[in-house]
């Protein structure tokens, strides 16, 4: 017995010396290609073959709605041409010369994945097919989607196959997308006039799902972006190739809430760190810096203070300029966040410090040290 306990104490003594640093994923889902990312900050909590270019259907169409929107033309009519409505596959079975509301035909779009709406909107905001197939494929290279590229608004096969992209690429998409109000709202409807949204996620399969976008062909086989929320946390999933979406989409959102919390790395308002003299009392970042974290991961965080050289004339406050250095937030010695520190003449009230909770080391490395 007593040789149990002693094996045991040194397994935890162990465990104590040599943490865990990564979760593993305790699921294993169906898709050729998968990820699940944190929509706050990007960072991937899950990944399968997410950088393998893949063919993939209509969640194509996330790019046509979201271009479809910051065209500013949504409340605008738009005529069904003849070109537009000769596309297989689903439809919204738009009739040639029938004129709607741009926004009418994004909701369609997205909720029920008409080909021929995508068609109609491309014309509408990019002159022509052909024209808003550029703007798609501009729109990607400024989100970073390396891996992308698109022949169609609509999702449909290229004969070439050259119409692709890949599981984390289209996070990206849905990431910016999800930037906006107006796409957040009408990825997330369940109804309107009359259409039912077919993302079942969203409909009855999964509570916290706010929004994402279908796809289905031969080649592709059933594709899936979703997104969710649950506590504060935010989330979106990609499928691409996948058999049983529905059930993966749920299992790695279940993984990511289970595993990881978003913390407040650095909070906004006073930096109490700063102890030069200068600066002392009057510094501070606008915003919080937050960062998922699992729970072994909270001692591989550390913040550095990188401030600019004080020069002799900031004797006089009005001398020293608005921006004065930056905070850096590394794990395991890897950057992941970055935000200015400003100063203020007003001397700032502190607040309870989250020096308990994470380590803060001050590399000043820009002219000033420590105490200086």
């Amino acid at each position: 017995m007593k040789r149990i306990v002693s094996i045991m104490l040194i397994g935890f003594l162990l465990l104590m010396i040599f943490p865990v640093k990564n979760v593993k994923a305790d699921m294993t889902v169906q898709a050729k290609s998968a990820i699940l990312m944190d929509q706050d900050t990007g960072r991937i909590l899950y990944e399968k073959d997410a950088y393998e270019p893949r063919s993939i259907a209509s969640i194509t169409k996330i790019m046509t709605a979201i271009l479809a929107i910051e065209s500013g033309k949504m409340n605008q009519k738009v005529t069904v041409s003849e070109r537009a409505i000769r596309t297989e596959g689903s439809s919204l079975y738009l009739k040639q010369g029938d004129k709607w509301k741009l926004k009418d035909l994004v909701y369609g779009l997205m909720l029920r994945s008409g080909n021929d709406a995508a068609n109609v909107i491309a014309e509408s905001v990019g002159g022509s097919i052909e024209g808003f197939v550029f703007l798609m494929n501009q729109k990607a290279k400024e989100i970073g989607m390396k891996n992308t590229h698109f022949t169609n608004p609509s999702g449909l096969e290229d004969p070439n196959g050259e119409h692709y992209s890949t599981a984390y690429d289209m996070a990206l998409l849905t990431r910016y997308a999800m930037q906006n109000k107006t796409y957040r709202k009408i990825a997330g409807t369940k109804f309107y006039k009359g259409w039912k949204n077919k993302n079942r996620l969203l409909t009855e399969k999964y509570k916290y799902c706010t929004g994402g976008k279908t796809g289905f062909t031969k080649k592709a086989h059933r594709t899936l972006v979703s997104t969710a929320t649950k506590n504060g946390e935010h989330y979106i999933a990609v499928t691409l190739n996948d058999s049983d979406d529905w059930n993966d989409h749920i299992a790695m959102y279940q993984y990511g809430f289970k595993h990881y919390d978003t913390k407040i790395i650095v909070g906004k308002g006073a930096i109490q760190a700063i102890t030069n003299k200068y600066l002392k009392n009057h510094v501070y970042v606008k915003h919080d810096i937050t960062y998922p974290l699992a729970k072994n991961e909270v001692d591989s965080v550390n913040v550095d203070y990188q401030l600019v050289k004080p020069k002799k004339d900031w004797k006089d406050p009005k001398k020293i300029p608005q921006i004065v250095g930056k905070a850096v937030v590394y794990m395991d010695h890897k950057v992941i966040k970055t935000t200015p520190i400003y100063y203020q003449k007003k001397v700032m009230e502190h607040k309870e410090s989250w020096k308990a909770l994470f380590k803060e080391a001050l590399l000043l490395d820009l002219g000033v040290k420590k105490d200086g």
